[in-house]
């Protein structure tokens, strides 16, 4: 089945992208989590305004993107949240609230989805996270979650 991506899917492409996929993943996976539209002749129009979309949010060049790395890297982000006794937080820690951390830390503005962490933060202490800042620059963050 072919589909136009709306949102970026780890593996198989970026926001515009048109790709080639078996109907249930498209069914089952896809189309539920509003990742991806069926692909029309008219839905080149929507291919055109998701790249352009993209192309304003994407991080503009290599060099500015590796800046940006160096910046996440130097640095650690103190991560707030709702905690037990024993350490154990409430929950999990999101990539939204990490992008707020990094934000409030005094980094740059970064994208929730662009955020991927490894395993759920669920425990108070030193965790990290993987930022993709441009398709052959990939970040490291040092997070620490305290109790908040």
């Amino acid at each position: 089945m072919k589909l136009i991506l709306t949102q970026e899917v780890s593996g198989l492409g970026t926001a515009g992208d048109v790709v080639e996929v078996k109907d249930g993943y498209a069914r089952n996976f896809l189309f539920p989590r509003g990742l991806a539209t069926a692909w029309t002749k008219g839905g080149e129009k929507q291919v055109a305004s998701i790249r352009k979309g993209r192309e304003t949010r994407e991080v503009k060049s290599l060099d500015e993107a590796k800046q940006i790395k160096a910046t996440l890297e130097s640095r650690t982000v103190k991560v707030p949240a709702k905690a037990g006794q024993s350490g154990r937080l409430f929950g999990a820690v999101t990539p939204a609230e990490v992008a707020e951390a990094v934000k409030a830390a005094g980094g740059p503005e970064l994208d929730r989805r662009k955020i991927e962490l490894t395993a759920p933060i669920k425990s108070t202490g030193a965790h990290e996270a993987l930022v993709r800042l441009h398709p052959e620059v990939q970040a490291k963050v040092a997070l620490n979650v305290v109790a908040g």
